[in-house]
């Protein structure tokens, strides 16, 4: 892009150019990048005024486009006095770095960093010395790029002030052994500290107090770390050296059954919390690369955690396999301040947890009981006797069927409801319609394989105003195009829709959601952010004829078989450059971001059309996607002919 600002050609805008520049600029300084951006495009007098509000705006934030070098250089250039830069850098690389540092900084969120080496790092700590917040994500994750412990050493040295840090990608690719003490050069201000990956023996060593020095993170209230594996050490370490501590999530996910020596045990768990001021507690053992859990964990290991975390407000524990109800009751009896709790992986874990649950003071609103097999309605109609429920993740709990919901669709407050491979039915889907329906925002269910076309009939019959964004119908074999008429008729404001593995959805299920109305919305398709179709065996290149412009402008994320023509997918994915199409099958929407806990989603997605890549693109031509789509079209042609 040539210019700060494309567009205005209009001579004026209803006599707004009769106003004074000062107050239009005044105005335009409450507004964010994207909606300076379409006023620019407007007239030439608002084009003038957004050019010199970019001169001194605060703030840089955006996060839902990754915008290009072209695009970012004649934003950001000008501008001596941006405190704060949020961007998603996902088309960025080493040659942005000059713009990004910059000394005014004292907010710094770069996502998507995976074209970017050290080099940022150490430019941001030699240049950004007044910096309170730095979160930094998949920095070096492409192949070629590199972060050196010199960099690491710039930063923490440069960045005396840092309160925030967040380093979210794999530390321990870059680090030997011995390397942790490097963050004894952290500042002593820092209250916040996350770490995308990194060896426990590092952690330990980090905060292991040596004879002439102590640890510079005496102050950190807030500590979020991936690790190898956590054990009794690393567990003591944190809780002896950071005396501060209100909130603490650890979780590993290791390759291997750990040994016996080097693993969490009960005593361990006694050791959490000894100064008494924790409040938030995760610890997780995931099953991403091997089925393991923590096997030296027992009830008494849970007794211990109970008379230490007596002021708790959420615990949320994955992977105690030999924990059974004796030891998750103590937990939830024992504190009485607990808002939120999460069982991850429970195969002990039975419906008389929550027998007498009516006997404690208890006003949990999340709660999650993901893959715990033994769990039955019966639980679910005990828990639901407290009202004040907004979160309930009962995901993996294949004994959950229709008389749960029956239970659930009276809870008020519900907003968000995930039942991935439960046992539920349409009959069960429909007593949401009771209660809960209307105020529901975020629902899921997965892999429920009873479900038919029936349940979404029901739901979506147009005889109310919906709140739901986000709704995922993946993997139901049963569900055809006459489930998606019914949802697009309703005019639910949807903007997230996954519906990958459903083979039965073909082309009329995208031409109905492209034809969308969203209430009185005239944007046709105007809601969807994200559109999931990965495995739809129905879809051919005719869809690809309604994800063009100008259906689904707010379009970000797209999921679909590469097979079904990869020169047109390609061709939409050129002709829509903000638009992150998937072919191999992803999950959808997390920015790469690594799901801590999926429980606690997003409940609400921003629905505002994206001015900012509709001012960046223009009114560019369809030509080079309707040049793809007649090369397939006598592709097919010639194969019949032949």
């Amino acid at each position: 892009m040539a210019s700060t600002v494309e567009g205005g050609d209009v001579d004026s805008c209803d006599g707004l150019f009769m106003l004074p520049s000062a107050l239009l600029e005044t105005i335009m300084t409450k507004l964010d990048v994207a909606s300076l951006c379409s006023l620019a495009s407007t007239c030439k007098t608002l084009k003038s005024c957004v050019t010199r509000v970019l001169t001194f705006t605060p703030n840089f934030h955006v996060f839902n486009v990754s915008l290009s070098m072209e695009t970012v250089r004649p934003l950001l250039f000008p501008n001596q006095q941006l405190s704060s830069l949020k961007l998603d850098c996902g088309r960025l690389g080493n040659s942005a770095i000059d713009i990004l540092a910059r000394p005014s900084l004292r907010e710094i969120s770069l996502h998507n960093c995976r074209d970017f080496s050290g080099d940022l790092i150490s430019e941001i700590g030699r240049k950004c010395k007044d910096l309170r917040l730095l979160c930094l994500g998949s920095v070096a994750e492409k192949v070629g790029r590199t972060v050196t412990r010199a960099a690491l050493e710039d930063l923490l040295n440069g960045c005396s002030h840092l309160e925030v840090l967040a380093l979210m990608f794999d530390l321990s690719l870059y680090l030997r052994p011995g390397d942790g003490r490097i963050f004894g050069l952290v500042s002593d201000k820092l209250t916040h500290l996350e770490l995308g990956h990194i060896s426990s023996r590092m952690m330990t060593q980090l905060l292991t107090p040596t004879e002439t020095s102590s640890t510079s993170l005496q102050n950190v209230q807030q500590l979020r770390l991936s690790v190898d594996c956590i054990t009794d050490a690393v567990v003591k370490a944190i809780s002896k050296s950071l005396t501060s501590l209100i909130d603490l999530d650890l979780r590993d996910a290791p390759l291997e059954d750990p040994r016996q020596l080097s693993d969490l045990t009960d005593y361990g768990l006694q050791e959490i919390n000894q100064n008494g001021k924790l409040k938030h507690l995760s610890l997780i053992r995931s099953q991403e690369f091997h089925t393991t859990y923590f096997r030296r964990v027992s009830d008494q290991g849970m007794l211990f955690l109970a008379d230490k975390c007596l002021g708790m407000e959420s615990i949320c524990l994955g992977g105690f396999c030999r924990v059974t109800d004796a030891g998750f009751k103590t937990i939830l009896h024992s504190c009485a301040s607990l808002s939120k709790f999460s069982i991850y992986h429970g195969p002990k874990l039975t419906d008389l947890v929550f027998h007498d649950v009516l006997a404690t003071t208890l006003s949990l609103t999340h709660v999650s009981l993901r893959r715990c097999h033994l769990l039955t309605d019966h639980a679910i109609q005990k828990l639901a006797s407290n009202l004040k429920l907004e979160n309930l993740d009962l995901r993996g709990c294949r004994n959950i069927r229709d008389e749960a919901l029956q239970a659930i669709s009276h809870l008020p407050k519900l907003k968000v409801l995930l039942l991935d491979g439960t046992d539920v039915s349409d009959t069960g889907l429909s007593y949401l319609k009771e209660g809960v329906w209307d105020s529901l925002v975020s629902l899921s269910v997965r892999g429920c394989r009873n479900l038919t076309d029936k349940f979404m009939t029901t739901l979506f019959d147009g005889s109310s105003k919906l709140a739901l964004r986000e709704l995922d119908l993946s993997n139901l074999p049963n569900l055809t195009d006459a489930a998606v008429f019914a949802l697009a008729k309703s005019g639910a404001p949807i903007t997230k829709l996954q519906l990958r593995e459903c083979r039965l959805i073909g082309d009329p299920s995208v031409m109905a959601l492209a034809s969308t109305r969203v209430y009185k919305d005239e944007c046709p398709g105007s809601s969807l952010c994200v559109l999931d179709l990965y495995d739809c065996d129905g879809i051919t290149q005719l869809s690809f004829k309604w994800l063009k412009k100008p259906f689904f402008p707010r379009l970000k994320w797209l999921g679909i078989t590469g097979s079904v023509n990869r020169d047109i997918v390609d061709a939409l994915a050129r002709r829509r450059p903000h638009l992150k199409v998937s072919c191999r099958g992803e999950e959808l929407g997390n920015d790469g971001e690594d799901d801590w806990d999926s429980a606690d989603i997003q409940q609400h997605m921003e629905a505002e059309e994206d001015e900012l890549e509709q001012w960046i693109l223009g009114d560019e031509s369809d030509v080079e996607m309707e040049d793809a789509e007649d090369e397939s079209d006598e592709g097919i042609e010639q194969e019949e002919e032949d």
